[in-house]
């Protein structure tokens, strides 16, 4: 399973020292306190390359996978199980951007990473928990780092893929009276608990409605994703499929049995949503991971 490599220089400091912490150090000092001595050390974390995949290469763009820029970048510093100091850059177009700067106190710390490109993202700490409207490509690592006064500032880190993703193709031509497509699973993850990587109690039965572009009408073999957070193991839903017109009559509908998931792995299903007969079936991308097949 390919991963996706982030380097990191950070520069953390803990403020618990009685004494004055001073942060005029230049990159590559530790910072000291007042009597100048130094309490930890720099580190400017730094994306050395993109974003790799599973499926398709990358040649554009920092923090990117599938093409796709990430959006959101959070580092969560915790040292005894207590957090510390966290950062969250979300401005991709930004020099800094996946370059976060921070200092590391002498000790051992666990830093959590989340790179993602999900929207609507809320953050929680107290629960450690990330949540996010709409679900989109994710990666996370809980990386430990023991800071002394030789460690060396730059650090490599490889983030985990920790979303699954549904691909859909239509096989007919799509309704001239289709207004939207809704996609029901009966199990679906958008929260995760940033210190574990896995994701929280499951969404159950909520409609995720896309409206159709006059341009996909009179077209076949459209196709849309949905991505859901994901746990380790694999696991299944049922997902319910209509389409409906302006005034919400169903025009067009399928069901799907027992879907299969994994982390880091795509599900494909393709067929007619708008005509009757014909079987869909079902693929998984093994360039994610082990493919198997099914039908139903």
């Amino acid at each position: 399973m390919k991963k996706c490599v982030l380097s990191l220089l950070a520069a953390m400091v803990l403020t618990g020292c009685e004494k004055e912490i001073m942060n005029n150090a230049t990159d590559g000092d530790a910072p000291t306190v007042s009597d100048g001595s130094p309490v930890g050390k720099r580190f400017t974390f730094t994306v050395k390359g993109d974003f790799t995949n599973d499926w398709k290469p990358v040649t554009r763009g920092y923090l990117s996978a599938d093409g796709k820029d990430m959006t959101d970048l959070w580092l969560f510093d915790y040292v005894d199980g207590q957090l510390v100091q966290q950062l969250h850059q979300q401005d991709n177009t930004a020099d800094d951007f996946g370059r976060p700067v921070i200092n590391l106190a002498y000790g051992t710390h666990h830093l959590y990473f989340v790179a993602s490109r999900g929207t609507g993202a809320a953050l929680n700490t107290t629960d450690h928990s990330i949540t996010w409207q709409s679900v989109r490509d994710t990666f996370w690592k809980d990386y430990e780092v023991s800071v002394v006064s030789t460690s060396n500032g730059n650090r490599a880190v490889t983030l985990d893929r920790v979303v699954t993703k549904l691909m859909l193709t239509f096989t007919d031509a799509i309704s001239s009276d289709a207004f939207s497509i809704n996609f029901t699973p009966a199990t679906w993850y958008y929260e995760m608990d940033y210190t574990t990587g896995e994701p929280t109690e499951a969404t159950t039965s909520q409609t995720i409605v896309t409206t159709l572009p006059d341009a996909y009408k009179g077209q076949s073999d459209v196709v849309l994703s949905y991505f859901s957070l994901s746990p380790s193991s694999e696991w299944t839903s049922n997902v319910a499929l209509n389409s409906k017109d302006a005034n919400g009559n169903i025009i067009g509908q399928a069901n799907m049995t027992a879907v299969p998931f994994k982390r880091n792995r795509q599900t494909e299903y393709s067929g007619p949503l708008f005509t009757s007969g014909g079987a869909l079936s079902l693929s998984l991308d093994d360039e994610w991971d082990t493919s198997s097949t099914g039908s139903w």
